[in-house]
């Protein structure tokens, strides 16, 4: 064992070492560049393969080349012998050929074409797609499966070859499908089109949860810690209440609801007509808020300690105001708005304590700073760089301001460092970005400042890493106390302090920017994650910091001995959806600073799939991640 492990871990931790590396490399001061993706742009929905977004016009550009325009109106397009990729592609989709006159329709209203090469073979779309092979007197369809159709929803357009009467492509609901044998199987062709018809994000990554969006048509799609393929279908019980809400609201008030946010006793509305109106009693009685020419309400973003300071996203309209504020739960609104482009707001976020602002409109994602707190104005309004030239859909900030969050049209999800943090930097924890407590050989991270020295206490606490706008730091293994106070000075020369909370462990397992764990096939040394699953009676290797002192005592700043590295001092216990695993080992990382690794064995049970895992020090518990488990 002993030289199968020191052979395997700098390997792992090679592995490992590089993730948390890529989740804090963050951008400069000022607005932010460094974007990081969470997720991808496919969905799966249980067809034939990966769906995206409605596509709306598909069509042969040559023998070898198909085009498609989708339903925001971007064209791509993408060789047939090239790699499976879409391109932008600057174009004009042609007309659409008359339908051909046949016998008799597969479907009511269905769109016909004939193949060039085969004036008896003819297809037929709409909800599902047809086949004929006489002209269109008998059909056959090549998309029912169990009472559903192989490509999702209904299809808008269908392509024939100009070489290949069985060569087809169909652009519908659930994105681009082909065929290359004339509908008897078929294929996605979604990868690499960013066309995820993303419209709000839901939840951001907690705990063993991830992320969470709403798609259009009020679908509601996750992204678990550790997935790669796709989104999956997710919980939408409080997307459906909404839209009940705003059913009702729109029965009774004879105009549509557009928007509706519910905080403690107040219940903010608002209309297409660009009208709101706010209750602070749970919908007793109301004001109203009227602004001519305004477009609707698109989403409110609400104070929750004060829900009486609430802001307002609008659309497009002619006054060309798109981000109002209240501080007295809707008594007047203040225009915030200022040099934000005259397009559609479709989603904000504040951090209170701050005053920064984040807009998401259809020019991309936008920062200010104001007294959320007091009627007044805005600072001018500023670009945020680094994202894809794509209409932002919404943006919002973790629970503690320090990530920010965008959801671009057809891109997906996108995550960075909220960059009002250069302005008033703060003390997380290194292995999952959360304020918390910290333990002698903790590793900290301090969001918003580069550092060159660093003081707790009356200890030297050398600074591991500078990164963007982000330092590294550990806490010296001498700490003592109930508290340590942080000195710190800049690269620019800013002093800079911060009291921590001082414990004997406060264990974190690494993560991931999606809430993915730093967790290792001890055997292989391999990431786990949902497609490399841990198994019944293998041994896992956990990443995690905070876990204190260990025997023999080791020098802070110094790099564990990749032989006989020192073991945690404290009881460490692991725990698989609560019940108690057996630890072979908890020692400090070999080879890195402030890292620890505990190994356990995965014992035989008996319902495989995700499964909640999280450890103890001498009581500390830590976050809980999930992991994947086959048999």
């Amino acid at each position: 064992m002993g030289k199968k492990y020191t052979r395997l871990v700098p390997i792992v931790m090679l592995l490992c070492g590089l993730l948390p590396q890529a989740a804090w490399a963050q951008a400069p001061a000022g607005p932010t560049s460094d974007w990081r993706r969470v997720g991808n742009s496919l969905f799966n929905n249980g067809l034939a393969g990966m769906a995206s977004g409605p596509v709306e016009r598909v069509w042969f550009f040559d023998g070898s080349t198909i085009a498609i325009r989708t339903s925001s109106g971007r064209t791509y397009r993408r060789s047939l012998d090239g790699p499976d990729s879409w391109t932008p592609y600057a174009a004009i989709s042609p007309t659409n050929p008359l339908d051909l006159t046949v016998p008799h329709l597969p479907e009511p209203a269905a769109h016909t074409l004939v193949a060039v090469l085969d004036a008896s073979r003819v297809y037929a779309y709409g909800l599902h797609v047809y086949r004929s092979e006489d002209g269109g007197s008998h059909w056959e369809n090549t998309t029912l499966w169990q009472g559903a159709s192989l490509i999702g929803g209904k299809v808008h357009d269908m392509a024939v070859s100009p070489d290949n009467p069985d060569m087809i492509c169909v652009a519908g609901e659930d994105g681009v499908f082909f065929s290359a044998d004339g509908g008897r199987s078929w294929s996605s062709w979604n990868s690499d089109l960013p066309n995820l018809p993303v419209t709000r994000l839901l939840d951001l990554p907690v705990g063993s949860q991830g992320v969470r969006i709403e798609l259009a048509g009020s679908r509601a799609a996750a992204w678990p810690p550790g997935e790669k393929a796709s989104w999956l279908a997710a919980k939408s019980e409080d997307l459906a209440s909404e839209a009940a809400l705003r059913s009702v609201y729109t029965s009774l008030r004879g105009t549509p609801t557009t928007s509706v946010a519910v905080a403690g006793d107040f219940v903010y509305t608002g209309m297409q007509n660009g009208e709101i109106r706010v209750s602070a009693d749970r919908g007793a009685t109301w004001q109203s808020f009227v602004l001519t020419g305004s477009g609707a309400v698109e989403r409110f973003w609400i104070d929750a300690d004060d829900p009486r300071i609430a802001l307002a996203a609008l659309g497009a309209g002619p006054s060309g105001v798109h981000v109002l504020h209240t501080i007295n739960g809707g008594a007047f609104w203040d225009d915030f708005t200022s040099n934000l482009p005259d397009v559609a707001a479709h989603g904000l976020a504040a951090d209170t304590a701050s005053g920064a602002l984040y807009a998401a409109t259809d020019r991309g994602v936008f920062m200010t700073s104001a007294a959320l707190d007091n009627l007044g104005s805005v600072q001018p309004w500023v670009a945020l760089a680094g994202l894809p030239a794509a209409p932002a859909k919404d943006v919002k900030l973790d629970a503690q301001g320090h990530q920010l969050w965008a959801a671009l049209e057809g891109f997906g999800v996108y995550a960075t460092l909220a960059p009002h943090r250069t302005r008033d930097p703060r003390v997380v924890g290194a292995a999952d970005f959360i304020a918390r407590a910290v333990a002698p050989g903790s590793l900290v991270t301090v969001l918003g400042a580069r550092l060159n020295a660093v003081t707790a206490g009356e200890l030297a606490a050398p600074v591991l890493a500078v990164d963007g706008a982000e330092s590294q730091v550990q806490i010296p293994f001498d700490a003592r106390g109930q508290s340590l106070q942080l000195t710190m000075t800049s690269e620019a020369g800013r002093a800079l302090s911060a009291a921590v909370t001082l414990r004997a462990a406060a264990p974190a397992i690494f993560t991931g920017r999606d809430g993915a764990p730093m967790l290792l096939d001890a055997d292989s040394g391999v990431m786990l994650d949902v497609m490399t699953p841990a198994r019944s009676g293998g041994r896992i290797q956990i990443l995690a910091a905070g876990l204190g002192r260990v025997t023999p005592e080791w020098p802070t700043g110094v790099a564990a001995p990749l032989e006989n590295s020192p073991s945690v001092s404290g009881k460490v216990r692991v725990y698989l959806d609560r019940e108690p695993v057996e630890v072979t080992r908890a020692i400090l990382a070999p080879g890195y600073i402030g890292f620890y690794l505990i190994e356990v064995v995965v014992p035989k049970i008996v319902n495989y799939g995700p499964a909640e895992l999280y450890l103890d020090v001498d009581g500390s518990p830590s976050n809980r991640v999930r992991v994947y488990i086959e048999p």
